[in-house]
């Protein structure tokens, strides 16, 4: 009987640490559906002190609305990408709090072009290519790319 217990022991804590997390732990990327992950703002051109303030501040105004818990916001040459997650109380009115985003961000920030999506799909696409630009071989033109093959994705789903 110990034995059985021993093996089974065994298994379960090679199944738990084994499960293709590699040793620095799961990617942020891979728990942004599951738990709030709060990415830093990206940027894909120059990391001036303007645009990083611009960033801060529009996430600032993001996060301060009640209904959201959780955001990612991606600055490219032209579009800036807004996903976020809305808390549950709220799903019901999801087209409501998309329309006040957007609204808000245009008001306050009227030379700037906004993309704003509360598709997980969106959101997880942005969480990925903030992770990929901490890369120094991942160029610019590549990540305003697929900046831009995000916003098409989201201008698709609608």
């Amino acid at each position: 009987m110990r034995t059985t217990l021993f093996i089974l022991m065994i298994i379960l804590g090679a199944g738990l640490t084994g499960c293709g997390m590699g040793k620095d732990g799961p990617k942020e990327s891979e728990l942004a559906l599951i738990q709030t992950t709060n990415p830093s703002p990206a940027l894909l051109e120059k990391n001036t002190r303007a645009n990083l303030d611009l960033m801060e501040r529009i996430k600032k105004d993001v996060t301060d609305m009640k209904e959201l818990y959780d955001v990612a916001i991606v600055k490219g040459k032209k579009d800036i990408l807004v996903a976020y997650k809305v808390k549950h109380r709220y799903r019901f009115q999801m087209k409501k709090i998309e329309k006040k985003l957007n609204d808000k961000l245009e008001k306050k920030y009227p030379d700037e072009k906004f993309t704003v999506s509360s598709d997980y799909k969106i959101f997880l696409e942005a969480v990925k290519l903030n992770e990929k630009m901490k890369d120094p071989d991942f160029s610019n033109e590549k990540a305003n790319k697929e900046l831009k093959d995000i916003i098409k994705l989201k201008q698709e789903m609608t």
